[in-house]
């Protein structure tokens, strides 16, 4: 059985035992592997791939002058035998890896700069940790790449999600935002854009960054998480966007031609939500409840891509289109007094 064999030094990353060393491109993208995020099963932690951005440094790195930083991997837990570090008293050791084993390494920093090296034998620096599980790779992952081009918002914040030991309490936004994501009776169910790879034919709306912002708002507005549970004010804000896909049942099935799915859409109707709420003073606030509210005026609303709000965004766009939704309804643009 062939075996192949990377000289290394073992040493420790602040608190982390680590091997460093050297290999030709081609083998460490032989043995490893970047763990995406698949949207529909929730398995995974990185941004879907970037082609471009990898093509960009195939064609780099190969450059009579180049360089790179280490290339960060982790060699998680294997039951399979697949890779042993033989560790010498010096700190020298050898990585082995079963020829024909599965990838061990997971790309944790290096996804884009290996994505288009499989054949090209220009030797690299490496560093990879030994033994981290895929909680403690994706808190890492996090904080080297939370200020990198291109990794999504939506994406830091589901890892956020991932480590929360409670999220309901911690961050009630976020929360929400997901359940209005993973509830089967959530119309945005499956249709929030996580930043990893979406199920083929999945109609993305909305990012989640986009949705948590949004749900801020509205729990911002009413106060509602002084009285009542996370959980409980997830069910109400997914009964209302409930209410609106069946208000507007037309324009939320044609998502590209109309705003009730764009930022300046969610945003304006989760404050509108938050008025709904105020004003139920003691009325359960059910699907059926905002049913009757939004039939009475979100229809006369232009919400064409064409129409009066065509171009409104940010924070001055999302009050003037609540402003005219409140004038379209009579109620005073003065902010609304909380329910509780």
């Amino acid at each position: 059985m062939s075996i192949h064999k990377i000289p290394c030094q073992i040493g420790f990353s602040a608190g982390r035992k680590v091997a460093m060393g050297f290999a030709p491109a081609r083998l460490l993208a032989a043995l490893s592997f970047a763990d995406v995020l698949v949207e529909e099963t929730g398995r995974g932690y990185q941004r879907r791939f970037n082609a471009k951005h990898s093509l960009d440094f195939r064609r780099y790195i190969q450059g009579a002058q180049s360089s790179t930083i280490p290339l960060t991997f982790n060699l998680r837990p294997s039951g399979t035998e697949a890779w042993r570090l033989t560790e010498a008293v010096s700190g020298l050791s050898v990585l082995e890896v079963r020829e024909g084993a599965e990838k061990v390494m997971v790309q944790v920093d290096c996804q884009h700069r290996l994505g288009y090296l499989s054949d090209v034998d220009v030797t690299l620096p490496f560093m990879t940790f030994i033994g981290l599980d895929q909680a403690e790779e994706m808190e890492i992952f996090s904080v080297i790449n939370s200020k990198a081009r291109g990794l999504s918002n939506s994406l830091l914040d589901f890892h956020e999600a991932s480590l929360a030991g409670d999220l309901a309490r911690e961050k009630p936004e976020l929360y929400i935002a997901l359940q209005l994501n993973i509830h089967p009776d959530s119309p945005w169910s499956k249709q929030l854009d996580l930043g990893g790879v979406a199920t083929s034919g999945m109609m993305r709306r909305a990012s989640l960054r986009t949705m948590q912002k949004a749900v801020k708002k509205f729990l911002s507005q009413t106060q509602i998480i002084k009285s009542e549970s996370a959980e409980a004010a997830a069910e109400i804000v997914i009964a209302f966007w409930s209410a609106v896909s069946v208000v507007l049942q037309d324009l939320w099935n044609a998502p590209r031609a109309y705003l009730i799915n764009k930022g300046v859409g969610v945003y304006a109707l989760m404050i509108i939500a938050a008025d709904l709420y105020t004003e139920a003073k003691g009325q359960i606030c059910d699907k059926r409840y905002f049913v009757m509210k939004l039939s009475e005026f979100l229809g006369d609303i232009d919400w064409s891509r064409q129409g009066p709000f065509q171009g409104f965004g940010g924070e001055g766009g999302v009050g003037k289109v609540v402003a005219s939704i409140r004038q379209s309804r009579g109620v005073s643009p003065l902010r609304m007094v909380n329910r509780g």
